[in-house]
């Protein structure tokens, strides 16, 4: 019997706590639909006001809010407007306390985090999530410039002080740069963060050049633009001033052959005007040995052999018909001069042959330059 009982009464005590969970969540469940909170994830830029709504069908006495955990404004049924620092709540309408309007004025990015809606009562509580972002500055470091046709130019573009990481896009001339044309950095800056894109291009024509930068939050970029300014590019004169060095010296080396076959005929006209003008000579001077000498003198005939001075004379029976004169043992011929010889056929005679005792004169070839 006494076990029978301990058994009824724990079924007892099982059925009335399932009963009571049943009852409990099943209230739970009706009051988490009388009670809403909205937007439950939102991001904003830093500065911006930020607002929540809560509403709650039935009655109920206090709402507390809760900002990154920590507790910063309660609102009573009762009160119309509540506020405290940057944050106020609000009837989203005069006399409805079913609506309620929770503004963050001037979010910071401290207040990134949960923000909670605590609800008196059985209505529990709701939670929302806050991003505050943070726009920083943009800037293309070069400036505009200026530079000549097909030059390879190179933009900077640094963003400095933004949360989170910002998204940097170029275009140009208003087109979008391809993604793969420029290259982004990021590093961590105390609380922030700093970006550096660098984008290269070959410059052929006028261009303008802008930098974007964004995040989630931003409606529209904040951007940089610099003016890029193409002149002409003066000529190359490396190909024409290599062609005019090739047929420059092409040309000199054909003058310089030129100019050696020229001399070597001039030298080789000059020696035969030299020989000519030698010949033209000898025919000049050659009738002036044949003028007559001074009254005393007679000419002596042409000696058309040598005598060395060692042989003085030779024998009268050598003396041959035409006058030249064979010396015994001797193949020397040698052309007597005497002074009295009237031979026929010698017509010269020379006032510089001279003669010895023997009655032979010696004759000497004479040229004349």
């Amino acid at each position: 019997m006494k076990d029978r009982r301990v058994y009824n009464t724990s079924m007892a005590n099982f059925v009335r706590i399932s009963l009571l969970l049943w009852a409990t969540g099943g209230f739970c469940s009706v009051a988490s639909d009388q009670f809403q909170l909205e937007p439950l994830n939102v991001t904003v830029l830093q500065g911006s006001d930020v607002r929540f709504k809560a509403t709650v069908l039935g009655q109920w006495t206090h709402m507390t809010w809760h900002v990154n955990e920590l507790l910063v404004l309660t609102v009573l049924e009762t009160s119309n407007i509540t506020s405290f620092q940057q944050y106020s709540a609000t009837f989203c309408t005069s006399g409805d306390t079913s609506c309620v309007e929770f503004t963050i004025h001037n979010a910071t990015r401290k207040d990134s985090g949960p923000v909670v809606c605590f609800v008196q009562g059985n209505y529990g509580s709701k939670t929302a999530e806050l991003l505050v972002q943070e726009s920083g500055a943009v800037n293309i470091m070069e400036g505009n410039v200026t530079v000549e046709q097909d030059q390879q130019v190179e933009f900077q573009c640094v963003t400095t002080a933004w949360f989170p990481i910002p998204t940097v896009t170029w275009t140009r001339n208003g087109e979008t740069v391809n993604s793969t044309l420029y290259n982004t950095t990021s590093e961590v800056y105390g609380d922030s963060f700093n970006s550096t894109s660098v984008l290269t291009f070959q410059a052929v024509s006028n261009t303008t050049v802008e930098c974007l930068a964004t995040v989630s939050a931003l409606t529209n970029p904040k951007s940089s633009s610099v003016h890029v300014t193409v002149v002409p590019k003066p000529p190359d004169w490396t190909v024409l001033i290599a062609v005019v060095v090739s047929i420059g010296g092409v040309a000199l080396l054909v003058l310089l052959i030129l100019g050696i076959i020229f001399c070597c005929k001039c030298r080789k006209k000059k020696q035969l005007n030299y020989k000519d003008e030698m010949s033209r000579r000898v025919r000049t001077q050659s009738p002036e040995l044949s003028v007559a000498s001074p009254a005393g003198h007679k000419q002596g005939q042409v000696n058309a052999g040598y005598v060395t001075n060692g042989e003085t004379s030779v024998a009268p029976s050598e003396l041959t018909d035409s006058g030249f004169v064979q010396a015994n043992g001797s193949s020397i011929v040698e052309m007597p001069d005497v002074v009295n010889s009237h031979q026929p056929g010698n017509g010269y005679n020379s006032a510089y042959n001279t003669a010895d005792e023997s009655g032979f004169r010696k004759h000497r070839h004479v040229t004349i330059v």
